[in-house]
């Protein structure tokens, strides 16, 4: 929320991605940003997909900024919650207004 309080909406996601950074790291939170992960399909690798951060190596969090969150992006960011195995993710867009924030729970996760 500081980012979006400090910077507002109408920035390019790069430049969300750069200041969530600092603040992350500010916190004290462990991450990586622009993790790239392999996708699997039929416990085969077929290809790597870049997470703009994993946090804690148990969250992912994408970013956009656009005026709205469609189902599009929510069904993108879900698909990728499955694709990594990873069971939950946070879906941010700095580009509205105000803060938008979705959880995101991957229903097919295995421990």
């Amino acid at each position: 929320m500081q980012v979006h309080s400090t910077l507002g909406n109408g920035f390019q996601e790069v430049i969300y991605q750069k200041a969530l950074e600092i603040e992350m790291a500010l916190n004290g939170l462990v991450f990586e940003r622009e993790k790239e992960m392999p996708i699997h399909y039929r416990d085969l690798h077929i290809g790597t997909r870049r997470v703009d951060f994993f946090v804690s190596g148990m969250i992912m969090v994408e970013l956009k900024a656009i005026t709205q969150l469609e189902d599009v992006h929510l069904a993108q960011a879900t698909n990728y919650l499955e694709a990594y195995n990873v069971e939950v993710g946070l879906l941010l867009n700095f580009g509205s207004k105000s803060l938008t924030v979705k959880r995101l729970l991957n229903k097919k996760y295995k421990p």
